[in-house]
């Protein structure tokens, strides 16, 4: 296969992969994915050299980038569980109220 048919494949399975509706937790795993896996594979041949290194590279950098993208995606109001008491004493969880981001808990 040629350099200019892998280029071509590639952003054709990135543009398809941009249709789907996702949330954007899901949306940043798979940027940071796409972005580790091609910082990646360049570190990895300029390190090796070869191509089993650029695969490692692609590889590791993908995991990475994926791990990051999903670990900063902001929290949104409402997302938030919070565990709370009610007067019989029986513990139970919920979506966090106001009194949970004024500080007033």
């Amino acid at each position: 296969m040629t350099f200019q048919k892998a280029i071509a494949a590639v952003l054709m399975t990135a543009a398809l992969a941009g249709c789907q509706s996702q949330t954007e937790g899901q949306q940043r795993a798979t940027t940071g994915a796409l972005v580790g896996g091609a910082g990646g594979a360049l570190v990895g041949q300029a390190i090796g050299g070869n191509t089993k290194s650029t695969v490692i590279g692609a590889a590791s950098g993908a995991l990475l980038g994926a791990v990051v993208g999903s670990a900063t995606t902001p929290q949104r109001r409402g997302e938030e569980m919070c565990r709370y008491q009610d007067r019989y004493g029986r513990i139970y969880t919920a979506p966090c109220d106001d009194r949970y981001y004024n500080g007033n808990y």
